[in-house]
């Protein structure tokens, strides 16, 4: 890694290493940074030596440079940054680079850049580098600690399988030197030593008896009996049932003196395993090395199973006891290793899914807060000129606020409708119609470079589908359409009923049965597999930044999703896409189209008219009830349910309109708050406002006779309207 490990910004040093020949722009940068990160401390080189020389003796945790310097370019700066700290985070900050320049750079791995005449830009860039290099450790780290558990999963489970195999093997061996010899051999193969093998021990004697061993090809056996004493002080540790274990015995103080002599045998490190029975050492499972080797703890392991197996087959009364439990201690050890590797593998997925939230959330937080700004200038605005006294831009400001509302509400209802939460109006419609209707538009919205083609479908079915939701996707489709085709090229907009069989549901996710196809297609640059397979990802988007949000292709995925359909995208890079939109046949009869109403002033209620609003937020309760009284109503109020409920249940309280929040504090929501007034009321009507559609409450979208629904945010006269109308409607 060619960078710190900066934990937390604000706390740890953090060393920036700036490319710039500008000494006044160096100046700039290092005012910005001191600012951005209090703990920074930077490092300045101005050429192609400078960069490459910093790099090789320091490490940094962030890279910002020049576009244009002297002697090379930022995009060799970037190339050498790439080569030699491929983990450091590479900025550019300058004021030339334009933007196909820009899109070419974060391609070759440059994670951002900022103009020089937009440095407030700055710590926003450092934030999320400095977050998105920490969450790419965070990643390596899970994904070695994987590695690591598998390895030493794959292990565990390699030696289970093969001490099985021994104890099959030497399971009907009657000879107690055979099974030594079966035993020794697997040991020695396996753990590629020079010898193994196994003894009788006379502990008074402190003699071994070696029948038969296993050795490498050009090492000598063992087979016979050896002085223990001739080869170092370690029987005393074998009396106690200690295991001994040496890497090297000219280092060993149990062995040291006796070195030369261990070594004429090809036993510079030793294993002795000893084998006890009764509490009494009987036997000797050993391994020798000629050179220095240093002896792991799951080696150990192994070769303790190995002897404990041998020992119990040679004392055949306890062998099936011994067998079994140490059977069970292995299974034991091999279930511990597969819980680290869940646990690695739980972190992984935990880092992927942190990366994911830490997109989908800053691109939001990005929009958001570009609407935010523009909402506060524009009220501060219209502080200043109100207490100023000059009106005259008032307008105008409060146009600006209202444009930022609608942009806002319209992004909350893609990402809705994305998470499939968005309030639907669904009807039955006929999809030829509603292409048939927006054909101008489309038309000129595409321009004249774009040849656009209509194929409807004879006798197309009906569907049941929100008919502005199914606008909006389409539109959204055909601008994806033209924008893939910047040199022009030619769009087809076909429609077609389509039978959906078993096999063909399972491999498109839908439900088998019959659908009409809404398809979009161009002869474009089309998507590798890659970009196809992310396309309906939240803010996943490849054109430029600030030419789209990302939201487009998502929005249309979630709006299908819940009107019960699916979509599905074919693509090849060179030859274009289609997009297919599937929603399920319906047979009820499409709704004639109403003329659209006349912009009018709000009308005024009628004498006596009255209206109950109920919603938990105080200061938009407030703004309906005082819109509602200006047009002449009696208006109630209500914070919750229960207070609600109490004003409906009075017997001579004339209500003509229950307007109410879906989502309502202390255990009573809006609906159960309308069908609780329609016992006591029959025939109430009821006005649903929810700025998130809780389908389960609302029935998804199929409400009683009487009820209706409106999203928020919505402009007040239209909820004047809106309550105008349903009282006038009659019973």
């Amino acid at each position: 890694m060619n960078e710190r490990e900066p934990a937390d910004a604000a706390a740890d040093a953090i060393d920036v290493l700036i490319v710039e020949d500008s000494r006044f722009d160096v100046e700039l940068l290092t005012e910005a940074l001191s600012t951005a990160l209090p703990a920074s401390r930077t490092h300045v080189v101005r050429d192609e030596h400078g960069l490459t020389a910093a790099l090789v003796e320091g490490r940094y945790a962030l890279i910002l440079s020049d576009y244009e310097l002297p002697g090379f370019s930022g995009e060799e700066a970037l190339e050498i940054a790439r080569r030699l700290a491929p983990e450091t985070p590479f900025i550019f900050v300058s004021g030339v680079i334009g933007e196909d320049n820009a899109v070419e750079l974060l391609r070759r791995g440059a994670v951002d850049y900022v103009s020089k005449g937009r440095l407030a830009r700055l710590p926003l860039v450092l934030d999320r580098a400095l977050k998105e290099a920490a969450d790419r450790r965070a990643k390596r780290v899970a994904e070695f600690q994987l590695q690591v558990a598998s390895e030493a999963f794959r292990e565990a489970e390699s030696r289970r399988l093969a001490l099985m195999e021994l104890g099959d093997r030497i399971r009907d061996i009657d000879d107690p030197g055979e099974i030594a010899y079966v035993a020794s051999t697997m040991l020695g193969q396996r753990l590629g030593v020079d010898r193994a093998g196994y003894g009788l021990v006379d502990k008074v004697a402190e003699t071994i008896v070696i029948e038969r061993d296993w050795t490498a090809p050009g090492v000598a056996s063992l087979a016979g009996l050896l002085h223990f004493r001739d080869y170092g002080s370690y029987i005393e540790d074998l009396r106690r049932g200690l295991t001994v274990a040496f890497a090297d015995a000219r280092t060993d103080p149990r062995t040291r003196d006796n070195a030369d002599a261990l070594d004429a045998i090809t036993a510079r490190a030793v294993v002795n395993m000893p084998l006890t029975e009764r509490g009494g050492l009987v036997g000797l499972l050993y391994l020798n090395h000629g050179q220095v080797r240093h002896w792991t703890r799951d080696e150990l392991d192994f070769v303790r199973e190995t002897g404990e197996r041998v020992r119990s087959a040679i004392a055949r009364r306890e062998a099936q006891i011994e067998l079994e439990a140490f059977a069970e201690s292995l299974e034991r050890q091999v279930e511990e290793r597969a819980a680290e590797l869940e646990a690695a593998r739980d972190q992984l997925r935990q880092s992927q899914k942190l990366e994911a939230v830490g997109q989908l959330t800053g691109g939001l937080a990005h929009d958001f807060n570009n609407l935010l700004a523009a909402i506060s200038g524009s009220l501060e605005l219209m502080q200043r000129r109100g207490l100023d006294g000059q009106r005259s831009e008032m307008e105008r400001y409060i146009g600006v606020a209202q444009g930022a509302v609608k942009r806002a509400a319209a992004l909350t209802h893609r990402l809705l409708a994305f998470s499939r939460r968005q309030t639907l109006e669904p009807k039955p419609l006929n999809p030829n119609r509603l292409v048939a209707g927006m054909e101008e538009l489309l038309r000129r919205t595409l321009g004249p470079q774009i040849a656009l083609e209509v194929v409807a479908a004879v006798g197309l079915w009906n569907v049941h589908a929100d008919p502005s939701q199914l606008e909006n996707a389409l539109l959204n489709l055909c601008i994806n359409a033209r924008d893939a085709m910047p040199e022009g090229g030619k769009l087809v907009i076909e429609t077609a009923n389509r039978w959906i069989d078993a096999r063909t549901a399972q491999e498109r996710d839908m439900p088998m049965g019959r659908y009409v196809s809404l398809t979009v297609s161009d002869n474009g640059v089309g998507m590798a597999p890659e970009v196809a397979a992310r396309a309906f990802d939240p803010f996943f988007t490849t054109k430029p930044i600030g030419m789209g949000t990302g939201l487009g292709l998502s929005m249309i995925y979630g709006f299908a999703k819940q009107s019960g359909g699916q979509v599905r995208i074919y693509s090849e890079l060179g030859r274009g896409t289609a997009v297919s939109i599937y929603l399920p046949r319906h047979d009820a009869q499409e709704e004639a189209a109403s003329e659209p109403a006349e912009a009018t002033l709000a009308p005024r209620a009628d004498q006596g008219d009255t209206v109950l609003v109920v919603d938990d937020e105080p200061a938009l309760r407030m703004i309906i009830a005082e819109v509602m009284r200006g047009l002449g109503y009696a208006t109630l109020e209500a914070g919750d349910g229960a207070a609600a409920l109490r004003i409906l249940q009075a017997p001579r309280q004339r209500i003509d309109l229950l307007v109410t929040d879906v989502g309502l504090p202390g255990g009573m929501n809006g609906r159960q708050v309308a069908d609780a007034a329609r016992s006591a009321r029959p025939g109430l009507k009821v006005l649903f406002i929810t700025g998130y559609a809780e389908n389960a409450v609302l029935s998804h979208g199929h409400l009683d006779p009487g009820m209706h629904v409106m999203t928020k945010p919505f402009e007040m006269d239209m909820l004047a309207r809106r309550v105008k109308a349903l009282i006038e409607a009659g019973p």
